[in-house]
């Protein structure tokens, strides 16, 4: 059956088993080159967030992306407990 007559859950499975098959048949060098750009672009998305005028030096930019990511990561973790205690009260 092709992916795409799939329920989204069962789609969702198809594509990580696809994707954790492909990176187990790579090398960590492999993955990082794979995954270089997307790192490069993510890292710049974090540090334009953290300095969109580009005022700070780099030792004073890299602890602004560090907060700012760990608020970010905080403000996920508060909304997925907050979605687990709504579905307990349903």
């Amino acid at each position: 059956m092709a992916a795409n007559h799939l329920p989204p859950a069962q789609r969702s499975l198809v594509g990580s088993i696809a994707a954790n098959t492909r990176w187990a048949q790579t090398t960590r060098a492999e993955r990082q080159a794979a995954t270089a750009a997307a790192t490069e672009g993510r890292k710049k998305s974090w540090e334009q967030k953290a300095d969109p005028e580009g005022r700070m030096t780099p030792d004073e930019l890299a602890e602004a992306v560090t907060r700012l990511k760990k608020a970010h990561y905080s403000l996920m973790a508060l909304r997925s407990a907050q979605a687990r205690s709504g579905r307990r009260a349903a």
